[in-house]
């Protein structure tokens, strides 16, 4: 990501054309600043005030807007190379601010502390937490067993779902056996704690994605031929 000459029109990736309609900086610049954001615990000012040592006048609202355009495309394209997490998942909400409001992020990480998939919602109740499950399942297949907190609308949510399965959900309630997940959470949270709160639901939708995307490249989630590439250059490859 050294270069900074800027990229030509012709030579942008696939899909990256289609969401940055202008591009007035180098595609490395961009990607770069993506990257920083989601990967450490910087706010969008921290990142204007780096990229004008560098030479590059970028206002932080561009970085923002590149972040809600890239972000899916990161997200899309990890999906397709994630490796399969265990069939033992400890699932746990957090909490992210949104607007002033507190929101719940839901969670869950496999036995050996991959993450199996998260969902920000807006409340937290049975119907939240089926939600996250329904599309935790139809990512990650069926677990065999689920760990959960004693929160009645998990648990609720669980009986929901194995009353409509022929081989039940094991279902487990054991706040200690969830401190693997709780521990995962305070990645996430150190990354978002300069950010001071999100503008809205989408954008914190969006963003908390490339921080979970991040993260789970960092723990080797990501499927890598070339198993001595870096974490970052693996980030790079899912669009470019």
């Amino acid at each position: 990501m050294g270069d900074t000459r800027k990229t030509p029109r012709k030579a942008l990736p696939d899909g990256v054309g289609k969401v940055l309609k202008r591009l007035h900086y180098p595609l490395d610049v961009i990607l770069l600043c993506v990257r920083w954001y989601v990967a450490y615990s910087l706010s969008l000012r921290n990142l204007e005030e780096m990229m004008a040592e560098r030479g590059f006048d970028v206002d932080h609202s561009s970085v923002h807007r590149w972040l809600i355009k890239l972000v899916p495309l990161f997200e899309k394209a990890f999906r397709r190379h994630k490796r399969p997490v265990g069939r033992s998942w400890r699932m746990d909400e957090t909490y992210v601010k949104v607007k002033g409001h507190w929101k719940h992020l839901y969670r869950a990480v496999d036995k050996q502390g991959n993450t199996v998939d998260f969902l920000l919602r807006a409340h937290r109740d049975k119907a939240a937490a089926r939600r996250y499950f329904e599309k935790a399942i139809d990512q990650n297949g069926e677990p065999k067993t689920i760990t959960v907190d004693k929160s009645g609308a998990n648990l609720a949510a669980l009986e929901t779902l194995n009353a409509t399965r022929p081989t039940p959900i094991k279902i487990r309630q054991n706040k200690y056996l969830n401190n693997v997940v709780a521990q995962d959470h305070r990645a996430i949270k150190r990354i978002i704690k300069p950010m001071n709160g999100f503008k809205n639901f989408r954008c914190a939708r969006i963003i908390l994605a490339g921080i979970e995307i991040m993260h789970m490249i960092h723990k080797g989630q990501l499927e890598e031929k070339d198993i001595s590439r870096r974490a970052a250059e693996q980030f790079y490859s899912l669009i470019i």
